[in-house]
């Protein structure tokens, strides 16, 4: 670029433009060589994450490639829909595009298919999670709070994987540092659960997404945020200017729905139990903010008095819930509002509790969950399950058991529906911020190809979810074969 004669040329010293920086032909050679550049960076640094994630274990990987412009049919099987409480025989499941096109009769489906012979196993949609971690599930709390935010998000692709390979398809993550991982799943740079993203979970000061430690209090108008703030796992705002802001900055990120703290929790050390969170126009400008972008708010709360409060500013989707009383849980039913409810009985599979106050709030989280699986189900409270491992090594092994702990409190077919067509009417709230766009968690014509091949009876028993590596043979997601052991 000739910077003398453009030089000259703005201060009117030149009649004769010599310079041609400025010439259409100019421009279009720089456009070239710019896109070419651009292009060489994007191979390079693709290149160079897909041989990180596959250094580390988290290569994208498909078992058994589909023949292009082939249909896939399943055949031979006995089938649970996701809604209906009963298996059904007599029908095969054609799959294209990623997209289940039809349930045809046993043995009509089309000559020129792949076909799948499932030996006369149950075959039943992917499982959904709707209260899940991705980034928070298999790092303790200590290093959720103090560690690289590289290591964290290292260890949630791994993680990742093995959620899948567990047969959860779909996880809707209520609160943490997704979007990147999303992404990443989504592009086919790491193998994962389709993710529906709530990112930072938004928490008054003193309330239970608020991390910090008593010395680092008070906090004042200049001061940086905090370390979760910074990479994305919590969001601190009091009043209802600062609530609109964080709400609609997470929208801004991609979230397809957002999560609000409106009551105290187990695992914080400084939010007692029974406070309730959030002034109530707090919540709704939160609430009205996630509506204009055709979206909804789901909440962390445990108590009537934090539950109501929800629920009058219009949050449609109440998380945990244990200690609601009848009058509470009426309200939901009324509402039209979801119970998104964990099996917290405080056993083997509990999170972690080293603090002796931590303990306590668990123990009696855990002796209102039975109590609240039989008022949801006996007033027709729309339910679906959830498990929220968080901050615990190695217990997200527990996800399927955990599922599978439902059948205590209803018949195996029922549970197994929280977690498909009833988790799947929950997620599509989502609106038009549904990433994904189709139904989840049935097996019907229109729905994504989420499809699992089980060795089990899902009308007897459910235990077979405790041992994916055994019991589940095919993981398809998206028409994409992602185990095959038929």
């Amino acid at each position: 670029m000739c910077l003398t004669c453009c030089e000259g040329i703005g201060r009117g010293l030149a009649i004769i433009n010599p310079c041609l920086c400025g010439a259409p032909e100019t421009q279009a050679a720089m456009q070239r060589i710019e896109a070419d550049i651009t292009r060489r960076q994007f191979l390079g640094g693709s290149a160079a994450v897909i041989g990180m994630f596959a250094g580390f274990g988290l290569a994208p990987r498909e078992v058994r490639a589909q023949t292009p412009g082939r249909p896939t049919l399943l055949t031979n099987l006995r089938l649970f829909d996701g809604t209906t409480l009963a298996m059904q025989t007599g029908r095969d499941i054609l799959i294209e595009g990623g997209r289940i096109t039809a349930l045809p009769a046993a043995g009509t489906g089309p000559q020129d298919a792949d076909v799948i012979d499932c030996g006369g196993r149950a075959v039943t949609p992917g499982l959904i999670d709707c209260h899940w971690h991705a980034t928070l599930v298999s790092v303790s709390q200590i290093a959720a709070l103090t560690q690289d935010i590289a290591f964290v998000h290292l260890v949630a692709g791994q993680e990742a994987g093995a959620t899948l390979m567990r047969g959860f398809t779909t996880v809707r993550d209520t609160g943490g540092p997704v979007f990147g991982l999303k992404m990443a799943i989504d592009r086919g740079v790491v193998a994962g659960p389709r993710i529906f993203p709530s990112g930072a979970m938004i928490s008054q000061t003193s309330g239970h997404g608020d991390f910090r430690l008593l010395n680092t209090l008070p906090r004042m108008p200049g001061d940086a945020p905090d370390y979760t703030e910074q990479t994305g796992v919590a969001a601190i705002a009091d009043g209802v200017d600062e609530v609109l802001r964080r709400t609609r900055e997470q929208l801004m990120k991609g979230a397809s729905q957002i999560k609000i703290m409106a009551g105290g929790g187990v695992t914080s050390l400084y939010d007692p139990l029974d406070t309730a969170q959030f002034l109530e126009e707090e919540m709704a400008a939160a609430v009205r903010a996630a509506a204009d972008w055709g979206t909804y708010l789901c909440a962390h709360v445990y108590t009537p008095e934090g539950i109501q409060r929800a629920l009058r500013a219009g949050v449609k989707s109440i998380e945990h819930g244990q200690l609601a009383d009848l009058e509470t849980v009426r309200m939901m039913r009324d509402e039209g509002a979801w119970w998104s409810i964990q099996p917290f009985l405080q056993d083997e599979d509990s999170n972690p509790r080293s603090n002796p106050l931590q303990q306590q709030k668990a123990e009696e989280v855990a002796q209102g969950t039975v109590r609240a699986f039989e008022m949801g189900r006996a007033e027709g409270v729309n339910m679906a399950f959830g498990t929220d491992i968080l901050m615990n090594p190695g217990a997200s092994q527990s996800q399927g058991r955990q599922l599978a702990k439902l059948a205590r409190f209803m018949s195996p077919l029922e549970a197994l529906r929280m977690a498909t067509g009833n988790a799947g009417d929950l997620l599509a709230m989502s609106g038009a911020r549904d990433p994904y766009q189709g139904r989840l968690g049935v097996i019907v014509e229109g729905a994504h190809a989420d499809i699992l091949v089980w060795d089990g009876d899902p009308e007897t028993d459910l235990g077979f979810l405790d041992d994916p590596a055994s019991n589940l043979r095919l993981v398809m997601k998206g028409g994409r074969i992602f185990k095959e052991t038929l």
